[in-house]
């Protein structure tokens, strides 16, 4: 009788959800609010909902300070959280360290965004990778199994022959070598998951390309799950599966990759998309002025503003923007796409039929 084998895990299965995902970090007192109770914080993150599937990659987009990078490390379990559930399987998880943490790094792995920070300048590839394969016990059994495991993993990122890499220590390499050793080392332990920090950022702008169809082939060939963090928009939309937009802590938009880059709902999103390069804005044909773009500066997150974040700089803000904060509305255009502003409510798309058709009665 043949034991039957079990089945390949399905693509799409939900691996890792975070479900009203909160940090703030609390403010330290300067000495004439030592005696005060109220304690101030940065609301860095704020009730972030996400679902990570297996064999699908997930952008998180969105502009320098807005807590993309909180959120990976929440996910990852080097923060505490302030509120919230991470769900692992659909089991919620809370490691503080130890046996537990190693287990949960395991499954879920982050690539920081500095390939040249995350790697100790006076250890060579070898031991970076070695140590990985040794912590999560990847490592065989023998000095054969243990050169083995080396090599297939440099050839997974496609450092080859990978002798010539293993003896070379980080300065030797170049940044986009360097990226290629770090994802190694997060493949030592055989996760499920990757959390990708801006992996590209800091790379030249002609290989990375290559690294971000490194991951992809990765993620096709293990069914990984891939958090990628950016603040290029247009890289979410070659990339990534799903798109979603953070502002100020919050997510603001969310759908898959194609409908977020070319049909934008929230202004938000549009000022991302208008704010990269175009020639037609340069020559001053096409473009929009400040206003219409939304210009100005994000909000303190020590004292966030009232109702959606986004309204100090919305171009077509109400008065309703700044008391009430807007739940998720779906758009309309395409399934899963759905957007938090109230320019979606049903109650504002009504009185804006209405408005059009007395308008047209008028005009006739």
């Amino acid at each position: 009788m043949t034991t039957p084998t079990p089945s390949a895990p399905a693509a799409g299965e939900e691996v890792l959800e975070a479900i009203g995902l909160t940090k703030h970090f609390p403010v330290r007192r300067r000495l004439r609010g030592l005696f005060s109770r109220t304690r101030t914080a940065v609301h860095a993150v704020d009730d972030v909902q996400l679902t990570l599937r297996r064999g699908r990659v997930t952008a998180l987009v969105g502009e320098s300070g807005s807590g993309k990078s909180t959120v990976a490390r929440l996910l990852a379990q080097l923060y505490p959280r302030t509120a919230g559930t991470i769900a692992l399987h659909g089991e919620p998880v809370t490691v503080r360290g130890g046996r537990p943490f190693r287990a949960y790094a395991r499954r879920v792995q982050l690539i920081f965004q500095d390939p040249f920070a995350s790697l100790n300048p006076v250890h060579t590839v070898r031991y970076h990778l070695t140590r990985a394969l040794r912590v999560h016990g990847n490592a065989g059994r023998t000095d054969a199994d243990l050169d083995a495991a080396l090599r297939r993993l440099l050839e997974r990122v496609r450092l080859t022959p990978a002798e010539r890499y293993l003896g070379s220590f980080p300065h030797e390499l170049s940044g986009g070598q360097r990226q290629r050793v770090a994802i190694a080392r997060a493949l030592g332990a055989d996760p499920e998951v990757l959390l990708a920090d801006e992996p590209v950022s800091m790379l030249d702008v002609s290989i990375r390309l290559g690294v971000l169809n490194l991951l992809r082939e990765l993620k096709e060939q293990f069914d990984l799950a891939i958090l990628y963090i950016t603040h290029d928009i247009a890289s979410a939309r070659y990339f990534a599966d799903e798109t979603l937009v953070m502002y100020a802590g919050r997510l603001v938009e969310g759908g898959d990759s194609e409908t977020v880059t070319q049909r934008p709902a929230h202004p938000y999103t549009r000022l991302l998309i208008g704010s990269a390069p175009d020639p037609d804005r340069i020559t001053g044909d096409g473009g929009a002025d400040v206003a219409e773009r939304g210009d100005g500066e994000p909000p303190s997150l020590i004292r966030p503003p009232a109702g959606c974040r986004f309204h100090p700089r919305c171009p077509v803000a109400m008065p309703r923007c700044a008391e009430e904060l807007p739940p998720r509305l779906e758009v309309g255009d395409h399934d899963g796409h759905w957007t938090a502003c109230w320019l979606y409510h049903p109650d504002v798309t009504k009185a804006g039929a209405a408005a059009a058709t007395v308008g047209g009665g008028a005009g006739r």
